[in-house]
């Protein structure tokens, strides 16, 4: 109400990349923590296009425009039911992209505090190209034909999520909050860690937030999968607006929803493996962005730069 919209409460705290990396079940589960707000809306991408008429060329990229607020207003709105939570948060994945964010971010919300998940690049190129294909827009029917057809899609204003190969320069990309933010105040989390030991990463995050660490949310749904639909309908029914789920919706809890639909996906799609030579020619590619992220995030990653593939069925 009007008392909310006084307090301006602007958010403290942001999870801002990398998609395809395991953030809507992160979303889904700081959503549980009874001192944490997230944003309803999950991605709001306000600091990447603030101010901005937006305009995206790419098959079915219209709809990422009503899901992304461009005004101050209409931003802070999304946070007006935060009551007194310490932390009030949302995760837009496109932050880690996008140029001019950091700094937009570091003007406005200087103290905020900034979680990131990154992915091999490799595989989470390749679980976007299947994402694509999973909701019906990709139609290159293999993965070597859209790394091809990226640049030409950039060109021509295709939405970030075509960026295949474009968003996995992680090192460069988060060089830009590090020198905008103190580095007590990002955190930085491997897709592998957060999926081979979701309490153990869940607890240093809500650590970090200074928020009751010894809270475990249900992590039974896994969110968001990639895969080529067995039936593109009935895909089309479990991640797009429904009239039926909306009513559904009244009924059970959101996370039981969650739940439902990622174990019918499950039997839905298909998720053929990436093949091994355009893995290693992509890794190459990404070598020295990876050496570069290894030390700003004070980690080793070689285990990024060998063959191993222990992560690369994981779609």
């Amino acid at each position: 109400g009007q008392a909310g919209r006084c307090m301006n409460r602007w958010p403290n705290f942001f999870v801002i990349g990398a998609g395809k990396s395991g953030t809507t079940s992160l979303y889904h589960y700081l959503k549980q923590h009874p001192q944490i707000f997230m944003s309803p809306v999950k991605e709001p991408k306000y600091f990447a296009f603030a101010g901005q008429q937006l305009n995206f060329t790419g098959p079915g990229d219209q709809r990422v425009i009503p899901q992304t607020t461009t005004t101050s207003d209409a931003y802070l709105d999304l946070f007006k039911d935060a009551g007194d939570k310490p932390i009030v948060g949302e995760a837009s994945t496109i932050y880690l992209n996008t140029g001019e964010t950091a700094r937009r971010m570091a003007e406005q919300v200087p103290h905020a505090r900034l979680v990131a998940v990154l992915r091999h690049p490799a595989d989470r190129a390749y679980s976007a190209y299947m994402h694509l294909r999973r909701d019906g827009y990709e139609s290159l029917e293999t993965f070597a034909a859209a790394l091809a057809a990226e640049p030409h899609r950039i060109r021509e204003g295709y939405y970030y999520h075509w960026h295949l190969r474009a968003r996995g320069y992680y090192g460069r990309q988060l060089q830009a909050f590090y020198e905008q933010f103190p580095r007590n105040q990002i955190k930085v989390y491997l897709f592998e860690d957060f999926f081979d030991q979701p309490y153990r990463v869940l607890a240093d995050i809500f650590q970090f937030l200074g928020v009751d660490d010894s809270f475990r949310p249900d992590i039974s749904a896994r969110h968001n999968q990639s895969g080529i639909p067995r039936n593109q309908s009935v895909q089309n029914f479990l991640t797009r607006p429904h009239p039926l789920k909306e009513w559904v919706k009244r009924f059970i809890p959101e996370h039981t929803g969650h739940r439902m639909i990622s174990v019918m996906q499950r039997g839905v799609v298909a998720t053929p493996g990436l093949a091994p030579e355009i893995r290693a020619r992509l890794t190459e590619d990404f070598r020295e962005d990876i050496l570069l992220l290894q030390d700003l995030i004070q980690r080793d990653l070689s285990h990024w730069l060998s063959s191993d593939t222990k992560y690369r069925e994981r779609v």
